[in-house]
């Protein structure tokens, strides 16, 4: 806070390095009345992916960028790495995985869909110990392959295909594939997968976004685990909206932590020091009952920066997202000309015209096209723990971009 503001710990030795000074806001959102059903009622039941939307229905980042923001929280990571036992290291990685949906409260606008191929770095090695990649490795579905590395102890990976069906009222996005954590001393490693979320009132009122779902987190060297439920949002309910709760137990099945909170504000876990049997439930099951000590909050979001409501509801990590930045990849988000918000354009627009990717995609058909497409940054191979075949990053990235060597990269802008 205050006074170091813009500075940030050097490589753990305890000199301050002079912080890059980044943008802290971006032009203000075109005020655009969009009636978004004579768009949507013809697609009910279809894939989201495939139903052409009006540039204006999209904030001005990608895909890839938007998975680069479930890094908002990465020192929640630095701090698990720090972690004595395991079980407790699993209450900071349960507070990660909610608090990568602390941004999705307001944000109902859509990102761009990469282009096959696009890829999309955060190189913030120097300041806050990470670099992260992004690459768009299939177009139908569309998927893409993301690989951070931290110096102060972590590595995460994940292939996310986004499955979106639309239902009349709402439209359910259901994220696919595993997310990996690796923690380098102790060998660690957390698997996960993300739950569903469900933008409302697609027809007739103001669009809200929803959690719902379980996610189950297992540490598969110590084999602890952590079940988190996300209550989806009723209204006949007492409970407070947007309620994430779990419990982290080790190997045998004995329930250390409680886990509480919402996914738009804080997650707290509490050590179990005696656990009981309960009353019996209308369904029939025997309800546990936990003695905690007081909670420790974990994780609490960020405010969100002045004027958000007028910014797509941008943290301060997505207002930099799209900053230009010099030296990275040709086939870079950044570089997307139809991402910067520009002047308005009438709704009719389509997406936009094709660029030279696009009309290569088109003409072959898309699909077709990502099949025989080999990511380049990427490699497709059976993850040794789930047998799942995903895209694991293969290297060579950084090493091209301090060569400034970008001779393998496709023009696809």
């Amino acid at each position: 806070g205050g006074v170091l503001l813009g500075w940030s710990q050097g490589r753990g030795d305890g000199y301050l390095l002079p912080r890059k000074r980044r943008r802290s806001r971006i032009p203000d959102k075109p005020n655009y009345s969009l009636n978004l059903w004579s768009i949507m009622k013809n697609c009910i039941g279809k894939e989201l992916s495939k139903i052409p939307m009006p540039v204006n229905f999209n904030e001005p980042l990608s895909m890839l960028q938007r998975l680069t923001e479930d890094l908002e929280y990465h020192e929640l990571l630095d701090k698990a790495v720090k972690c004595e036992s395991s079980t407790e290291q699993m209450c900071f990685v349960a507070a990660f995985s909610v608090s990568s949906y602390s941004t999705t409260v307001h944000r109902t606008a859509k990102p761009f869909n990469p282009l096959l191929g696009e890829t999309y770095e955060l190189d913030r090695l120097e300041e806050l110990g990470f670099r992260s990649l992004c690459e768009q490795v299939s177009h139908h579905p569309p998927a893409a392959a993301h690989h951070v590395y931290s110096r102060r102890g972590w590595t995460l990976w994940q292939e996310i295909t986004i499955a979106s069906k639309f239902r009349g009222k709402y439209l359910s996005i259901m994220p696919l594939g595993a997310i990996h954590l690796e923690f380098h001393s102790s060998g660690n490693h957390y698997v996960w997968r993300k739950v569903t979320s469900t933008v409302h009132n697609i027809i007739v009122g103001k669009l809200w976004i929803d959690q719902s779902g379980e996610i189950e987190i297992v540490n598969h060297k110590s084999k602890d685990k952590c079940q988190l439920k996300f209550t989806p949002y009723s209204y006949f309910s007492r409970d407070v909206p947007r309620k994430v709760t779990g419990v982290v137990s080790d190997a045998e099945g004995k329930a250390h932590y409680v886990m509480s909170g919402t996914w738009d504000e804080k997650m707290e876990c509490s050590k179990i020091i005696h656990s009981s049997h309960g009353s019996t439930s209308t369904e029939g099951k025997q309800k546990t009952v936990y003695q905690t000590l007081s909670p420790k909050v974990l994780w609490r979001k960020y405010p969100l920066p002045e004027n958000a409501e007028n910014m797509y509801f941008f943290s301060e990590l997505a207002l930099t997202l799209n900053e230009p930045e010099e030296r990275v990849a040709p086939t870079d988000s950044r570089l997307r000309p139809d991402q910067r918000p520009a002047a308005p354009r009438p709704a009719a627009d389509g997406e936009r015209p094709l660029g030279r990717g696009q009309r290569r995609e088109a003409a072959a058909g898309g699909e077709a096209e990502s099949r025989g497409y080999s990511p380049l940054w990427f490699e497709r191979r059976a993850d040794a723990l789930t047998g799942e075949l995903l895209c694991v990053y293969k290297g060579g990235y950084w090493e091209a971009k301090d060569r400034q060597d970008w001779s393998v990269c496709p023009d696809i802008f």
